[in-house]
């Protein structure tokens, strides 16, 4: 170590760590500012990972019950109402909520071989959110299943 004219070892050794301690203190103040920025900003796509999940999963869980609900309605003495029931069983096991079902046509027994039957299913984004505040507001989702009535 270098000695510097006019000032004892101990002198010497006493500045040199205050320089070390008041780098340690700034080092200390660099990872705070950038904790500082970083974290909204990670907290932020957390949040929105959680909620583009949660979108995928509604979706697919519309996807689910309407093709379940037009295999219900190609059963022989169907009607809508078992159609309904079917979906809405389906809705409430994954715990979807304020899911609506359309089927057409509204008359099952009335239709011929080769005629389709259409199942549309629908809910809101905001209802069936995870996180409290909703990218999706105010959005509705929704999934539809077709098949064909055969002999």
């Amino acid at each position: 170590m270098k000695t510097i004219p006019g000032k004892t070892m101990a002198e010497v050794e006493k500045s040199v760590g205050w320089f070390a301690r008041r780098r340690k203190a700034c080092v200390r103040g660099v990872a705070a500012a950038e904790l500082a920025v970083c974290l909204p900003i990670v907290v932020l796509l957390v949040i929105a990972t959680i909620e583009a999940c949660s979108a995928v999963f509604l979706k697919q869980s519309l996807t689910v019950a309407a093709y379940e609900g037009v295999r219900t309605s190609l059963v022989n003495g169907a009607t809508v109402d078992t159609v309904r029931t079917k979906c809405n069983q389906i809705l409430s096991d994954r715990r979807i909520e304020g899911g609506t079902v359309t089927v057409q046509p509204t008359d099952i027994n009335s239709l011929q071989p080769g005629d389709y039957v259409d199942v549309t299913i629908s809910a809101p984004c905001a209802a069936n959110s995870v996180v409290p505040t909703s990218f999706y507001r105010g959005r509705m989702l929704s999934a539809t299943a077709s098949m064909m009535i055969e002999d």
